[in-house]
């Protein structure tokens, strides 16, 4: 195994157990506890773990971008939740922009049974994964592709988006706050975002229950542009009051 594979693999283990421990990780791997501390170091450095006593701990900072096949991994059962109460949303015929979030990825694979759909998306991932059916049209915005979120950014992308005007674009983020509103961690991936709530009729953003009350980096939008919110959890009456209050629907 290369030694980026092993460090992968051990950056899924803390995503998902929010721990490691050295002496496992040298058993398991059957290599020495100095190479797994190497790793370790090494993760810690790109921001992604913190290192403990014998071991490393997870790095819940949200201005940290977790490559795409981690985040795929990290709660499942919640965001496949999440796509299940957006798809209720997608109806027969629409033509949907999906960013390239794994939530949409979801979301794309809960609406594989409505009929002459048209999905437009800077996902790579889900230009691979899209279902074979003749009725649907998949259209992908192009751009520069990069490697961490599997996406396509920049002017190009961000051109093609603006040509289209779809019923409902569904869209994530790192961070929803009352006060700062919706946030990500690059400026690449909010420029996306801000186009496709830009060419939609309805904006969806699916947000799990751990990015309340969070902040990113970059700031893309206020809720003045947010339609529906759809999460996993009860956010909260405050929350609630908050979205009544700007005709926001909460669905979770």
């Amino acid at each position: 195994m290369l030694p980026i594979e092993r460090r992968n693999e051990i950056l899924s283990k803390l995503m998902l157990d929010g721990r490691v421990i050295v002496s496992d990780l040298s058993v398991q791997y059957n290599v020495t506890e100095e190479t797994i501390r190497r790793d370790l170091e090494k993760l810690e450095k790109d921001g992604l773990a913190k290192k403990t006593y014998g071991g490393a701990v997870r790095n819940d900072n949200l201005n940290v971008d977790l490559p795409y096949t981690i985040r795929k991994q990290t709660n499942v059962e919640g965001k496949k939740y999440i796509a299940e109460l957006i798809g209720k949303l997608i109806e027969d015929g629409d033509k949907v922009l999906l960013d390239s979030s794994t939530t949409a990825l979801y979301t794309m694979k809960s609406i594989y049974n409505r009929n002459e759909l048209t999905v437009i998306t800077n996902s790579v991932e889900m230009l691979m994964d899209a279902p074979l059916k003749n009725d649907w049209r998949i259209i992908s915005t192009g751009g520069s592709f990069s490697q961490t979120s599997l996406s396509l950014t920049g002017s190009r992308a961000e051109e093609v988006i603006a040509s289209y005007y779809a019923d409902k674009a569904v869209i994530s983020c790192k961070g929803i706050d009352m006060d700062h509103g919706l946030t990500d961690t690059s400026d690449q991936n909010s420029e996306v975002k801000k186009a496709f709530m830009k060419s939609a009729r309805t904006v969806i953003v699916g947000v799990d229950s751990t990015k309340f009350d969070k902040t990113s980096f970059v700031r893309f939008s206020d809720f003045n542009n947010v339609d529906v919110v759809v999460t996993d959890k009860d956010p909260g009456e405050g929350w609630k009051t908050f979205f009544e209050n700007r005709g926001i629907k909460l669905y979770y």
